[in-house]
Order: structure tokens, then sequence, then C-alpha cells
């Protein structure tokens, strides 16, 4: 049996012999058949020379070099089995090219030789996650300093602070970060959105020591935006189409607040 390292890697230059047989069922059973037939009529069967005896009744080549070169791409385990992709013939040749074309492309990209590119896209893949992990330290360090601005800048009213403020084209993800960092604090209730053009984003949030609803709140803001949302007593999110109410719908929902 071919191991799968193999069958990844393989590619095949042989040339064997193809014959046509049309038999009897009885005759086929004393062949070393590699698949049983279940026509109870006359049998054609397939053999290569040397390697396979199949009942098959489609079109084959006169020897197996015919074919051409074949190469297999890939393989994964299916019910028991092997199931091979390959490509042969000029299609080998076709898929070779291309694939060649690009890796050349990539490894020009990144000035090195061919042979260098998957070194070097690994490289490469590593300095992203560096980078992309210091930015996230970044990100959480601006929204600490923002959060601490805005809670400066909202003055407390019976002892609640409610936190509204709309975005143009903001990450929605660092609005929903704002949110769980304001609420880190006591008596704050943050009603945040970022808008575009085509669609509005909320996050409604509120401190652990409050027994507002949020996922209540946002609910009708929702509506009003022609949209939905949803979450929990502390965390809501949502959105909808209607832009052009955002104002008005938080505006509502902060006096409803303030009852």
């Amino acid at each position: 049996m071919v191991q799968a390292e193999e069958l990844a890697n393989a590619v095949v230059f042989d040339d064997r012999a193809v014959r046509l047989h049309t038999v009897t069922p009885a005759e086929a059973a004393q062949l070393p058949l590699r698949k049983e037939s279940f026509n109870t009529d006359c049998i054609r069967v397939v053999e290569i020379a040397d390697f396979d005896w199949s009942p098959c009744g489609g079109t084959h080549a006169q020897r197996t070099g015919e074919v051409g070169l074949i190469a297999i791409r890939s393989w994964e385990r299916a019910k028991r089995m092997t199931r091979v992709q390959f490509v042969c013939g000029v299609r080998a040749l076709r898929d070779y090219r291309a694939a060649n074309q690009t890796a050349t492309n990539v490894a020009r990209r990144l000035s090195v030789g061919r042979d260098e590119a998957p070194e070097a896209v690994a490289r490469l893949l590593e300095e992203h996650r560096q980078l992309g992990r210091r930015a996230r330290a970044l990100v959480e360090l601006a929204i600490k300093a923002e959060a601490q601005e805005l809670l400066d800048a909202t003055p407390m009213t019976n002892k609640l602070r409610v936190i509204r403020r709309i975005f143009d084209h903001r990450d929605f993800e660092e609005v929903k970060l704002l949110a769980h960092r304001l609420v880190t604090y006591d008596g704050v209730v943050v009603l945040l959105a970022t808008r575009m053009p085509e669609m509005a984003r909320l996050a409604f949030a509120r401190s652990a020591n409050l027994p507002v609803e949020v996922h209540t709140l946002l609910h009708s803001v929702c509506e009003r935006l022609g949209g939905r949302g949803g979450g929990k007593p502390d965390f809501a999110q949502g959105g909808g189409t209607r832009v052009a109410e955002l104002e008005r719908a938080l505006a509502e929902a902060a006096a409803a607040l303030a009852v």
C-alpha cells in the first residue's frame, strides 16, 4: 500500500499494457478483481499488466503511458478509503506551469529565490503576528485613555452617568471594547454607536452595580432603526438601516434612563 507521504508528492512515469477481457460471471470469479461486479451477464474486465484487474465499461488507453505525466495533487481519508486528487497529461503540465508561475511571482515580491519563498513567507507571517499583538496592546491603551476622557466629560446625575456617543465609520470591535472598558466603573450606562452610510451598529452596556436591562433598551432602539439586536441585561448589540433616525433614537433611550 502506498503511504500517505508518498501519495502527496508522487509523480508517476510508468507504462503498462492495458488489455480488455469479456468474461462470464464464473470466469470473473477466478480473476483477481479489485472490486466485485454485480453484472449477471457478460462482464468486461480491464487488466493493467502486473498491476490491476477491474470490471469496467468505460474507455481506456491501450497503454498507461498514453496518459502521460500523472501528478498527485492531494489526498484525504474518506469512508475507510483514500480519495486522491490528480492531474495527468497536458493538464499536469499546465498545472505545473501555473504552480511554478505562482511560486515565482511570490518569490519576486519577497525579493528572494523561488526555493527560499516558503521560509520568507513564514518570517513574514511571524512578523505580522507580532505586529498584530503590538497593535492590540496599543488599541487597549488608547481605549483606556479615551474611556477616562469620556468619564471625566460626563457629569453624574442621581448616581448615574449615561455616556452617549455616535462615531462615524469607526470599527465596531473598538466601539465594543470602549463600552466594556467604561462599565468597569460603577454607575455607568453606555449607549454607543458607529454610523456608516447605510448601516448603524449599536453597543449598549451598564455597570455591574446597576439594575438597568440594556438589552430591553437596545431592542426599542433597533426597532426605531428598522433593525434588530440582542444580548444580556449588562451588554447588548445590534443595528439598523434607518441611519437618519440614529441620533433621535439614542437621545430617547438616554431620556428613558433619566425617568
